[in-house]
């Protein structure tokens, strides 16, 4: 189901996003795309804190920079675990998916620039209208009776 008014690359993007696309589709939605981007930044910010600025290996750089880069690279691993989780979710029409990316959207829209910030304003702009919940709940219902046949 893609929104009234939406044509061209807006259709191509609802698509590529995980909403109105077929479960098992050969493509993947934004979601799992921006999600690895998140956790290679993630996994390399925790080794950068404790490589280079490690206080064993480098007494001279500043203490606070260690802990603080560790807790930023854990922060954004776990975000990138539940963007994972909201792609598939949109992918497998679960009901809590329309949820996830709603939430996960807005921290998207300020530490993921530029794509993150797409994205989050283009998922907010299709998932977050009451119609939009009305429409993915439809989905949810046929793909869980789809399963069920």
């Amino acid at each position: 189901i893609v929104p009234v008014g939406l044509t061209g690359a807006a259709i191509w993007a609802h698509e590529f996003i995980g909403v109105g696309a077929v479960a098992g589709a050969p493509h993947i939605p934004l979601w799992l795309a921006l999600s690895a981007l998140d956790g290679l930044m993630g996994v390399a910010s925790y080794i950068v804190a404790n490589t280079v600025f490690s206080l064993d290996n480098h007494p001279g750089r500043p203490a606070f920079l260690h802990p603080l880069l560790s807790f930023i690279g854990i922060l954004v691993v776990i975000k990138a675990f539940a963007g994972f989780a909201t792609g598939w979710g949109l992918i497998q029409r679960e009901s809590w998916a329309r949820t996830l990316a709603v939430v996960l959207a807005f921290p998207s829209l300020f530490f993921n620039v530029p794509f993150g910030t797409a994205l989050g304003i283009y998922t907010l702009w299709v998932l977050l209208p009451a119609e939009s919940d009305v429409e993915y709940e439809k989905e949810v219902r046929s793909a869980s009776a789809t399963e069920r046949a």
